[in-house]
């Protein structure tokens, strides 16, 4: 019995490519295993608390932070970049994303969701255990929506309407797409019978996931990724007409405080469903994301009031993002107390990205999406290698062909998770700057000097947020 205990706790590590999310199995339910209600009903609760931290908790995050006169473009740009985004994941997306293709992209199998029935079925980390495949299609169209919507953070308050959403098109397309196929995209653990059959298995995996690359919620596919399209953004639009110069605070910070425990709230589904089924390690996952949270809440507020001499709502807000960023590559990986020094960590070093290194190189990330997701996600991803190890209370990573728990190795996990971090940042970063290219190129990428002072608000949706 104890022994159960134990492969249950460590069944979500893969000893020759770690990651969290599955290729669909052709199986159908007749014909295999029948998924179990209760991983069902939590997948697709997950799957809501995703739409709710992007819709409204993303939403109001980032219209809490920018000047009144803006607020209303940011909150249409999140909302119809989630309906757009939501959309090309059923038509072409969640077949790249999770078909077998090649290392880098997928097929073709689930265009426009192909093939895809209420009894269709996609693997969890258990062997034997599936899901609906409908469900994990939902969930990760959540993932999809929310990566781009980031990205709006960076260009916010002087990007054209137009531009943003050709843009995250065509980076969704090219980036996004491709970075999940290659990090999380794998065969599932009933592949992994033998040695050969594991190794016949990881050759038709993606190409991060098969340098090993633990990645268990999203800090490379989503945080890494959007943070460097980010950073590229506000390099190709420029800064914002006075910055620098004339002050640019946040118009409701109470909308910020709302935004922020809703992304909290919401992150759960993102973390904890990410586990895929309904059992002790999505609990240890929950633990995990709360602590992390609340530990880069505290050490960004403390470091700001040591530095600056009084805590803010918004320091305590912005620490809080910067926990839940750090912890989604490490979530299922570390033990409690890991996750708790990861999310210490994570609140100093982002507040020294948005405010040392965002003042010695001079950019305008409006909303600091590098600062936070980038950088954020960079710490997260690294730090998983230390904490992953048994030794420090980690899962460690578990060999399924063998049937138990491999050696572990810190340096190699750690050149696993550069890999990772490295491939994230220079697709991503190629990509964007291409489509940044190519949309200013056709539409324009800024509004005229005019139209940005006088707001996006008016100028782009013909509306005021207040009256």
């Amino acid at each position: 019995m104890e022994n159960d205990t134990v492969m249950k706790r460590l069944k979500p590590a893969l000893v020759l490519a770690p990651a969290l999310l599955l290729g669909p199995l052709a199986a159908l339910a007749g014909d295999g295993p029948v998924p179990e209600k209760g991983d069902t009903a939590w997948l697709l609760t997950a799957t809501l608390l995703v739409i709710l931290m992007t819709l409204p908790g993303l939403a109001l995050f980032y219209g809490g932070m920018v000047r009144s006169k803006n607020v209303l473009s940011v909150l249409m740009q999140v909302f119809i970049t989630f309906c757009v985004m939501v959309l090309l994941w059923a038509i072409y997306g969640y077949s790249l994303a999770f078909t077998r293709g090649n290392a880098f992209v997928g097929g073709f199998d689930r265009l426009f969701m192909m093939g895809m029935k209420p009894e269709s079925v996609a693997a969890t980390f258990s062997r034997g255990v599936v899901v609906p495949e409908m469900a994990y299609f939902a969930f990760q169209a959540t993932f999809a929506a929310i990566t781009p919507c980031l990205v709006i953070g960076a260009f916010a308050e002087r990007m054209k309407f137009a531009a943003v959403l050709l843009f995250l098109v065509l980076w969704f397309t090219f980036a996004y797409l491709p970075i999940a196929h290659m990090v999380w995209f794998w065969a599932g653990p009933d592949a992994y019978t033998d040695a050969a059959a594991g190794e016949a298995a990881s050759a038709t995996a993606g190409f991060i996931f098969r340098k090993g690359a633990l990645d268990f919620a999203g800090g490379t596919v989503v945080h890494i990724n959007a943070g460097i399209a980010g950073i590229v953004g506000a390099l190709f639009v420029g800064r914002r007409l006075g910055y620098g110069r004339v002050p640019m605070p946040p118009h409701n910070l109470p909308m910020v405080m709302i935004g922020t425990s809703l992304l909290w709230v919401g992150w759960f589904g993102f973390n904890v469903g990410s586990n895929l089924e309904a059992n002790g390690l999505a609990a240890q996952v929950f633990v995990n994301t709360l602590l992390a949270t609340a530990a880069a809440a505290l050490s960004w507020s403390f470091a700001e009031w040591l530095w600056r001499g009084t805590p803010t709502m918004l320091g305590a807000a912005s620490g809080a993002v910067a926990g839940l960023v750090a912890i989604p590559p490490a979530c299922g990986w570390v033990g409690p107390m890991g996750a708790l020094v990861i999310g210490l960590a994570a609140g100093i070093v982002c507040l020294l990205a948005v405010t040392r290194l965002k003042a010695a190189l001079g950019y305008d990330d409006s909303l600091d999406v590098f600062g936070v997701h980038c950088i954020g996600g960079i710490l997260g991803a690294l730090l998983t290698a230390v904490f992953c190890n048994p030794a420090l209370g980690g899962t460690g990573v578990y060999d399924y062909a063998a049937n138990a728990v491999a050696g572990y190795s810190t340096a190699a996990q750690f050149g696993s998770q550069l890999w990772g971090v490295v491939i994230t940042v220079l697709w991503s970063g190629l990509v964007a700057a291409a489509a940044y290219a190519l949309v200013d190129a056709t539409v324009g990428l800024r509004v005229t000097e005019e139209e940005e002072r006088q707001g996006l608000d008016t100028v782009s949706h013909g509306e005021s947020a207040y009256t």
